[in-house]
């Protein structure tokens, strides 16, 4: 390959490891032709397995076709056939590992449920179809089948095709299972008729949700998935998913979920572990099988039978539910061979050391093109902590074709901040360049935390800040300073987040109203109790209680943000810094921000040098309405005043009050 690479050409401390961006660049454009017989088809159309393999209705019955080249012989076995081994429905090799068997119509109907008897030199068990796409749990005995699903009357999606908001994306992290009020698991019916509008309400433009894909274990948080073409039916039926996403696109949200390639559920009969007395059909041999701190089995991504099975994992899921795209979870586990486990990442050499997965960098690319290729409009994100370069840069360009990649650092620096500076040793500079430190050809999602800093063992912002008065002094009138103190710094670090974007924001479930207590789901060591694993909405529903001063303030600030076109690729300029006053302000566009972080002292007439004009409050986070003080009239206009000094430069004084403790928002309106 001649032709420098625009990653290389962007960023010239990437020139010494040409070889091997271009060497990757290489291996997935090598891939592609392996995969496409040199172009004649696309790499889209190579990820169509789901529509092969797994039960399908056809013209004059059924066909069931699985993949299990260890596999001596293999037994379709269920509610049909009072889940005998049946001659009638013992399936036939194929060629390449495949078998196969073909059904009458009155064999099997909707509601049956089914599993396979696999049978291998040495051995036999009871497999769930590696490609079933309906998966139950029975009540009483806990076991799991696979269940034919095809009403007669199937959801149909409208014929209007949606098209997300991306300028800017704002993401709503969720979880059907918790997102109910009540100690119980939630629906996709509740969620749609309940939360949907509530996230419409609030301003945001797209839902990420969280374990869709089949899982055994509840509190997994469905990221040791069993079933990757099922959606979980713990929360409903296929339909009842169709329609939520259907209902979120007619109120303009778009709807991503988390998806997990980066590893499987190490179970035998409900996953893939063993599917047919090979234990490395789908996950890599030896040493490589296992991830050594998540318990689970690590794909193959070397075989293409694997590539094949995951790339149309990827295309079922936008085609079949509409989805607009995914949120690709554990992708430093991917990347390296050592998961990412205890390495610093401290220079460029420690991505191009030869300590990488060059297999899963090819998939992921290869999912990129297969996603963008399905829908143009899709979303892709990228959940990486090492800061590998090219990530959520565009494949042409020598990157891996994300569009996004989570800015993991800033919700690691708002928790080391607030645990371990004292209030006086906040300091703007840092601040500032921790929410704006990124590479300027990838877009970032930012966030000042998601589900990870509210699960049991971490804390949410709100509780770090509050902790236990958080039980005892929120009712209106009742606040003291630690809940006055944290109800402002929620509202800033937010703010501060939300208004440097570069590409999205993103909230978890509760967190904007300062959700109080972790999330535990229900496990033996807690009785098996609901009672964290659930969203208690009556808490900002009471007026009474100073929760909803957050949530206002939240959808004021994604209001504010969404009034400027396409903030996020507008340039934030530094207006001014003083660590010492613990004051910062900059620009977007037509938008000023300015914090005091000054635990302290409030300034009067504190100048800063700005484009000549008046100005107007459009949000103050002291306002009283958001739990503020009110110290400052927001009403007043604010005309700059001239300097001698500063007039060739087209720029004059903007003098304001800045109470301690506060952020304000202005507009240049003249």
């Amino acid at each position: 390959m001649d032709k420098t690479l625009n990653l290389i050409k962007n960023d010239s401390w990437l020139e010494p490891f040409s070889e091997a961006i271009t060497g990757r660049h290489q291996h997935a454009l090598d891939k592609i032709a392996e995969l496409t017989g040199n172009g004649r088809n696309t790499v889209a159309d190579f990820a169509s397995g789901h529509l092969y393999f797994g039960l399908h209705r056809t013209a004059s019955g059924w066909t069931f076709r699985e993949w299990a080249p260890n596999a001596t012989q293999i037994y379709l076995v269920g509610t049909f056939n009072n889940w005998e081994e049946k001659k009638e429905y013992a399936m036939q090799r194929q060629e390449n590992g495949n078998w196969e068997i073909n059904l009458p119509d009155v064999a099997i109907s909707h509601g049956d449920l089914y599993k396979l008897v696999v049978h291998w030199d040495g051995g036999q068990g009871e497999r769930i179809p590696a490609w079933a796409t309906r998966v139950i749990q029975d009540e009483n005995t806990k076991i799991f089948s696979a269940q034919v699903w095809a009403p007669e009357k199937p959801y149909q999606f409208g014929k209007t095709p949606f098209k997300p908001n991306t300028d800017p994306l704002l993401i709503y992290e969720c979880h059907i299972g918790m997102a109910q009020n009540g100690e119980k698991v939630g629906t996709y019916n509740e969620f749609r008729e309940k939360i949907l509008p509530r996230i419409a309400k609030a301003g945001y433009n797209c839902i990420q949700i969280m374990a869709i894909q089949e899982h055994p274990y509840y509190g997994s948080f469905g990221y040791h998935v069993s079933s990757f073409f099922a959606a979980s039916s713990r929360f409903g039926t296929p339909d009842e998913l169709k329609e939520l996403i259907d209902t979120a696109h007619g109120l303009g949200i778009a709807v991503i979920m988390d998806i997990v390639h980066s590893h499987a559920v190490k179970n035998e009969v409900e996953g893939l572990g063993n599917f047919a007395g090979d234990p490395n059909q789908y996950f890599y041999p030896g040493g490589r099988r296992e991830h050594p701190a998540w318990d689970s089995l690590l794909f193959d991504y070397g075989k293409n039978e694997v590539l094949h099975f995951l790339l149309s994992n990827c295309k079922y899921w936008l085609e079949e539910y509409k989805f607009d795209g995914f949120r690709f979870d554990g992708v430093t586990s991917m990347l390296y061979y050592s998961h990412g486990l205890g390495e610093a990442f401290m220079g460029y050499g420690d991505y191009y050391n030869g300590h990488q997965d060059d297999n899963a960098i090819c998939y992921l690319t290869l999912a990129n093109e297969v996603i963008h290729q399905v829908n143009p409009n899709a979303i892709s994100i990228a959940e990486e902590v090492s800061g590998m370069p090219g990530l959520a840069a565009k494949f042409e360009d020598g990157g891996y074709g994300f569009d996004y990649r989570m800015a993991m650092n800033i919700p690691d620096y708002w928790i080391k901040t607030i645990k371990e500076k004292i209030d006086e040793d906040w300091k703007p500079s840092s601040m500032f360049w921790e929410v704006t430190n990124r590479r300027t050809d990838e877009k970032t999602i930012s966030y000042a935390e998601s589900h990870d800093q509210a699960l049991v063992g971490d804390k949410t912002i709100i509780f770090r800040l509050i902790d236990a008065d958080m039980y005892w002094h929120m009712q209106k009138g009742d606040e003291n300073y630690v809940v006055n103190r944290g109800i402002a710094l929620h509202k800033m670090i937010r703010l501060l987040t939300a208004s440097t974007i570069n590409g999205g924001y993103l909230n978890f479930m509760g967190n904007e109203f300062g959700h109080p207590e972790w999330i535990d789901f229900p496990r033996e060591g807690n009785g098996w109790s609901y009672k964290y694993a659930r969203r208690q909405w009556d808490l900002v529903d009471n007026k009474k209680l100073t929760f909803h001063y957050l949530a206002d303030f939240d959808a004021e600030m994604l209001k504010t943000i969404k009034s400027v076109k396409a903030i996020e690729k507008t340039p934030v300029q530094e207006i001014w810094h003083n660590d010492g006053d613990q004051i910062l302000a900059y620009q977007r566009d037509e938008l000023i921000f300015v914090f005091n972080f000054n635990p302290m002292k409030s300034f009067t007439d504190y100048g800063f040098l700005v484009a000549p004009g008046t100005y107007e409050v459009v949000l103050n986070t002291d306002n009283v309405a958001y739990g503020g003080n009110g110290f400052a009239d927001d009403s007043v206009k604010h005309f700059t005043v001239s300097d001698p000094l500063y007039a060739g430069e087209k720029k004059e004084w903007l003098k304001l009050y800045i109470p301690a403790r506060t952020a304000v928002v202005l507009r240049k309106t003249e």
